[in-house]
């Protein structure tokens, strides 16, 4: 006989919920891993904000799911009986449910059916066509009772009342109806039906995973401008951000989070699934923090403590202690080509190019160092950065960026914006072609222009995309080599001033 029993079965499912199902025992050991294919700072929390009488339209869309392992106390009859597993959520998958006693390894599970019929007063009526029901109707300043079999509930409610009447009812004030018939719930339900030669009271284990959640780091940084203004320091803070759409609420439970790039195949959507979504509540941010381990290629975050992840709610817990006095640079960066695109073949149109960005970017640097606070594995998440008004001591906004997974000791760069007082000019000088000895050439001029009253330095980024194979002819500046083909020019702007950089490139093929 085997020890556990694996379910594979192809129909739409859900997850464990806040109450406990009347076949468990009060006692419960959840614990939640939530795996996210978000992209950093994608998310508006107005996206999947609910609308009043429709739900969470956009709940379908959460980027992200969660393994869940229960442990129950399980009340089992002897021989093959039916359970019900209340409380489930509404996006689960159920090809991933296992369940298994730990108990009585002979227990298992041989069929398992999904029930989401839920009961409305639409469903209700239906139910009731031909049967007798009672409707509530205002007449004048008082409501008068109508007792009747159901004719029809299509555009009002129509009834044979019990004097062979027809009463056509568009409007009324109640329903009453004498039972809740079969095959609705109140609850999505899992209706497992279950051997176990020995039966009783058994601690059970079901793991299950499910859509409609996920999580993204954001983090908020602190900028304190240093003497120079191209460099400074940085005070850090980590939180863990937690969107819960998956029809179900986790309470007290041991949350995981993963971070790194899991491949999954993706579910094809339900449209049934929207309409288990219920209201909005209100996720209450705890303290603590996570331990961060290695784990197959990726990095595991593990929770300290059980926490609640109520349903349709945004959940906000600190990653990690405040990490200050970051070193950090300024990097004003000039991208003057509109068009980056790198070729495949030698382009030869003299006009490509020629497009001018007149926008000097602005990023901030600094390292993911252990001796400055961090030097841990930073999840992709969404930066925002503020700097403090020296005036007042208010923090200003001053910038968000994006980055992807970042493990420790990379440069981290964050984008800020486009500079106010420095300007790019970029122009095409010259150009000249042989087609019979397969040469181009190519002279750019960049002038950048410095309005503050401080020296700024700025690299200007040029791609070489006319062709793979080039050479530079002449150069005001020197140039750092980033890759293949594009160079950087490292270049100090004095203060009211503006520098010219030129340069002559060769393309051969």
């Amino acid at each position: 006989m085997k020890s556990s029993h694996t379910l594979s079965i192809a129909v739409s499912c859900a997850l464990l919920g806040t109450a406990a199902p009347a076949a468990f025992a009060d006692e419960s050991a959840t614990a939640i891993t939530i795996y996210s294919s978000a992209q950093p700072g994608a998310i508006s929390p107005e996206f999947y904000r609910p609308i009043p009488g429709q739900g969470v339209p956009n709940a379908m869309a959460v980027p992200g799911y969660a393994l869940v392992r229960d442990e129950r106390q399980m009340s089992i009859k002897q021989g093959r009986s039916q359970v019900s597993f209340t409380d489930v959520a509404a996006l689960i998958d159920p090809t991933t449910v296992t369940f298994t006693s730990l108990s009585d390894p002979a227990t298992r599970v041989l069929e398992q059916n999904f029930q989401f019929d839920l009961v409305s007063t639409q469903k209700l009526l239906l139910k009731f066509i031909d049967k007798q029901i009672t409707v509530d109707k205002n007449v004048g300043n008082s409501v008068t009772p109508i007792t009747g079999t159901l004719l029809s509930a299509t555009d009002g409610i129509v009834l044979r009342g019990t004097d062979g009447s027809i009463y056509s009812l568009p409007g009324y004030t109640a329903v009453r109806f004498p039972d809740l018939p079969g095959g609705l719930n109140t609850r999505p339900t899992l209706v497992w039906d279950v051997t176990s030669p020995a039966g009783g009271s058994q601690k059970t284990r079901v793991t299950y995973q499910t859509g409609g959640i996920t999580w993204w780091a954001d983090y908020n940084l602190i900028f304190n401008e240093g003497a120079d203004a191209n460099s400074g320091l940085l005070d850090l803070s980590a939180w863990v951000s937690i969107i819960n759409q998956s029809g179900a609420t986790y309470s007290n439970s041991k949350l995981k989070l993963i971070a790194g790039d899991v491949h999954r195949a993706q579910p094809v959507a339900n449209e049934m699934r929207r309409e288990l979504l219920a209201k909005a509540a209100v996720a209450e941010a705890d303290v603590g923090g996570f331990t961060q381990k290695d784990f197959f290629e990726f990095h595991l975050y593990t929770l300290g403590r059980a926490t609640t992840l109520p349903n349709n709610s945004t959940k906000q817990i600190e990653l990690f202690d405040q990490a200050k006095q970051i070193p950090a640079k300024k990097v004003l960066l000039y991208y003057g080509a509109l068009q980056p695109y790198l070729y495949d073949s030698p382009y030869t149109d003299r006009n490509m190019g020629v497009a001018m960005n007149k926008k000097v970017d602005v990023y901030l640097e600094f390292k993911n160092d252990k001796q400055y606070g961090l030097g841990v594995p930073l999840p992709a998440g969404r930066l925002r950065v503020s700097q403090l008004d020296k005036a007042d001591s208010s923090l200003e906004f001053i910038g968000e960026d994006t980055i992807d997974h970042t493990p420790k000791d990379e440069l981290v760069r964050v984008k800020l914006g486009s500079a106010f007082d420095v300007v790019g000019e970029r122009r095409q000088v010259d150009f000249a072609i042989d087609t019979k000895a397969r040469v181009m050439e190519e002279e750019i001029e960049v002038k950048l222009r410095n309005h503050k009253s401080q020296p700024v330095d700025v690299i200007v980024k040029e791609n070489l995309y006319r062709w793979s194979k080039w050479s530079i002819l002449t150069k005001t500046h020197n140039f750092v080599k980033e890759d293949a083909r594009t160079i950087g020019f490292p270049v100090k702007v004095p203060r009211d001033g503006e520098v010219v950089v030129r340069y002559r490139v060769r393309y051969s093929w």
